[in-house]
């Protein structure tokens, strides 16, 4: 799937992920994917930094994009295991970019590592591995 196909399956399927705040899709090549969440001050937690589960959200999406960039557009596709070691504090007011990558693809599992950094710095903010179950094929 394109960027744009992507983007368009996103907002119909999971229009959820969009209330707040809006996920850029700026680079995807069917195994890998460079997406951008946009600051809005609900990412935060008290004292004023990036909180853990938009973290993880935003890792498990960028995670879903390589993935269905890699097999098309199935909903359906779950989020198996997550791993996330944060390692540095995310600035308020600026956005978070996402770099994910399929390190294997198989028929029913495929598993990734995603990259968060906070605007153009980078540092790493935190790094996250997961597994996700693929739906089987079923013939219409």
């Amino acid at each position: 799937m394109t960027a744009g196909e992507l983007d368009a399956f996103l907002r119909r399927e999971f229009p959820q992920m969009y209330v707040t705040t809006d996920t850029i899709i700026e680079r995807v090549d069917g195994r890998a994917c460079r997406i951008r969440q946009t600051f809005h001050e609900s990412m935060l937690r008290p004292g004023g930094t990036v909180s853990g589960p938009t973290l993880m959200a935003l890792a498990d999406c960028a995670m879903y994009v390589s993935l269905l960039a890699a097999i098309g557009p199935q909903a359906l596709a779950v989020t198996t295991s997550l791993n996330v070691n944060f390692l540095n504090k995310g600035a308020a007011g600026v956005d978070l970019v996402a770099a994910a990558r399929l390190l294997k693809l198989g028929k029913r599992l495929a598993v990734g590592e995603v990259s968060l950094f906070s605007g153009t710095s980078e540092e790493l903010l935190a790094h996250a591995t997961m597994t996700y179950s693929i739906p089987p094929k079923r013939d219409v």
